[in-house]
């Protein structure tokens, strides 16, 4: 999908663990399962030249189908074509990722009649969140932080931005901050980063809350940032679709909202822990353990006859 990029490194381990090749640009692939991750991935190619043979092929809907508002977030039509036509399987499936990820998997379906042969895992094939847990602060401040790839979609409107990161906050650090860099949308209350241009974990230790609001045009297939933010300790404030993933987890509201939450919250420390340890514990749902029970459930039914 993109040239110049390397192997992810936790694909490269688990080859390397279970003494696997990599084998690029195969003619072909045959196993009882077949797993594609991403059917974006095709979205600048005009076929998928590998030939696939499975019993089950499961396409991962790692990007969402359809945005907010019903318009389709690439071309879906086109890349999960281009992977019907050029494998031949007992099964086809897709795994969402998340709850709301499923709604928009059975509603682009049911809308498109040459892919009724393809049906929808039972399960969800979550982000594996296997962080290391950090304890939270026992006296927050008012540090507010957002992390993501630089992308406008990741942003909401500038008006609402003002409103997370407001001038009464102690901090506000703004990590892929590419996008308002370029346009010069900055503020003198506002600490703004590249992407990458400080690690997640010093990042994660400049605040003590994590505001995640994305533009009105896209929404979260799982939000994984979400989870990290988390298990670094951070209470996190987001809207409820974006949320929606981590029940419990989050606190929700609209921006408007923000300044209150987070006063209430550096006036009542013992809250601010609970909410901390709650939402950590609500990360055990999406354990590498329970990933492999799930994932094995799936790859014995591929090897009945």
């Amino acid at each position: 999908m993109f040239k110049g990029r390397g192997v992810a490194r936790a694909v490269a381990d688990a080859c390397h663990a279970l003494e696997l090749p990599m084998d690029w640009d195969p003619l072909s692939v045959s196993a009882d399962l077949v797993v594609l991750h991403n059917p974006s991935f095709l979205k600048f190619n005009a076929s998928l030249d590998t030939r696939i043979i499975a019993r089950h092929l499961v396409v991962v809907a790692h990007e969402n189908f359809l945005r907010p508002g019903g318009h389709e977030a690439f071309d879906v039509l086109g890349c999960l074509g281009r992977i019907d036509q050029a494998s031949v399987a007992l099964r086809k499936s897709i795994a969402p990722v998340s709850e709301h990820n499923r709604k928009i998997v059975e509603e682009w379906l049911a809308n498109d009649r040459l892919f009724r042969h393809w049906d929808v895992l039972d399960e969800n094939w979550f982000n594996i969140c296997d962080f290391d847990l950090k304890a939270p602060t026992r006296k927050p401040a008012d540090r507010r932080g957002r992390l993501s790839r630089p992308g406008f979609e990741k942003f909401p409107k500038t008006e609402d931005l003002d409103l997370c990161f407001s001038e009464v906050a102690e901090k506000n650090v703004i990590l892929g901050a590419d996008t308002l860099i370029y346009h010069g949308i900055r503020r003198p209350h506002w600490t703004l980063l590249k992407f990458a241009e400080i690690a997640p974990e010093q990042f994660f230790g400049m605040i003590d809350f994590m505001v995640y609001f994305t533009a009105p045009t896209w929404r979260e297939s799982f939000g994984r940032v979400i989870a990290e933010a988390i298990a670094a300790g951070k209470v996190v404030i987001c809207d409820r679709a974006t949320g929606s993933s981590f029940p419990g987890a989050v606190l929700t509201a609209s921006p408007k909202q923000v300044d209150q939450l987070i006063f209430e919250m550096i006036n009542n420390p013992e809250k601010y822990v609970k909410q901390v340890k709650r939402a950590q514990g609500v990360l055990a749902n999406f354990s590498s353990r329970r990933f492999i029970d799930l994932f094995s459930s799936t790859l014995q039914g591929a090897k009945k006859p």
